[in-house]
């Protein structure tokens, strides 16, 4: 881990069980399953996975996978990690409950810079609606038809109302919106390994449009504050999963000591133990030789099938 994430902490709720569910216009959501069981964990914590698996998530979209295997990654994804939270984090502040409409900055997702509250909720919230009065800037918030939903609610009552509002059952992402953010991740990390091939080639004009392409790698940023604990520690107020990843990825995209590859055989994204390593195992360094080989054997590796 980044020295930088290892006095922190964060947290983040994710559930046992995910299902996939059309409105009636078609539009596909993920969302917990009925019975789900809620939990509360420290994402930081499994911070260079949880990023390896967004990026491989990514490759499979960038690769034009099956939407049928891009889903099932996506759910084990979800089970593994929770939402993204995009309701808190396309929002100018996570706290937009407080303020009489919903601000948005430039995002791909919804091109309106103002929303109406209650329109803006409906998003993420297509099957069922929050018992939520809104009045300018007062929300007030309630439920009482589910006990566990009720108990999660006080737990994390100390996060924003939306934050909070994110973390219930009935809260759900679209597909494609999912799909969309992983392969841009997945984008942006290709950009930096095809720059860094192009700088070693000294072929100028591809560099200029790569550096191009990462510099439009921005968005909102999470805060912190530093609690007293066993010693003074960062607390990272991500208020989505999505700025978490989005700040751990920056950090392991400049780590030098264990930075970001793509293995030479299976084209998944792995942290390398070393700036030599080329292969996310020694399986597929084995597998690599094996194809090189047959490969010099035929005299071309056209038609040669990889193991």
């Amino acid at each position: 881990m980044n020295p930088f994430f290892e006095q922190t902490h964060a947290s983040w709720v994710k559930y046992s069980n995910y299902e996939w569910k059309k409105t009636a216009d078609g539009t596909l959501y993920l969302l917990p399953a009925r019975d789900a069981v809620p939990k509360i964990y420290n994402p930081i914590e499994n911070a260079q996975q949880l990023v390896v698996d967004a990026l491989n998530i990514g490759r499979m979209g960038t690769r034009e996978r099956p939407d049928t295997e891009i889903q099932k990654a996506i759910m084990d994804f979800a089970m593994k990690y929770g939402l993204f939270g995009l309701m808190t984090a396309l929002p100018t502040t996570s706290k937009f409950m407080d303020y009489e409409a919903v601000y948005l900055p430039k995002n791909p997702f919804i091109k309106a810079e103002v929303m109406d509250t209650m329109d803006y909720l409906a998003l993420f919230f297509p099957f069922k609606k929050p018992n939520l009065v809104k009045r300018g800037v007062e929300s007030v918030w309630t439920r009482q038809d589910d006990k566990p939903m009720m108990a999660l609610m006080m737990t994390m009552s100390d996060q924003p109302l939306a934050v909070n509002m994110g973390f219930q059952r009935e809260y759900a992402e679209r597909y494609d919106w999912l799909k969309q953010q992983f392969k841009e991740w997945a984008f942006l990390f290709v950009t930096s390994v095809l720059y860094y091939d192009a700088y070693s080639e000294n072929d100028v004009q591809p560099r200029m449009l790569l550096q191009q392409s990462m510099a439009a790698f921005d968005g909102n940023a999470p805060t912190y504050h530093i609690a007293l604990l066993e010693k003074p520690t960062i607390m990272w107020n991500y208020h989505s999963l999505l700025l978490g990843i989005q700040l751990m990825f920056s950090f392991m995209l400049t780590d030098e000591k264990t930075p970001l590859r793509l293995c030479r055989h299976c084209d998944k994204v792995f942290v390398a133990s070393r700036s030599s390593n080329q292969f996310c195992s020694p399986e597929c360094k084995n597998r690599y030789n094996v194809y090189k080989t047959r490969a010099r054997k035929n005299n071309t590796g056209e038609n040669t099938e990889r193991v």
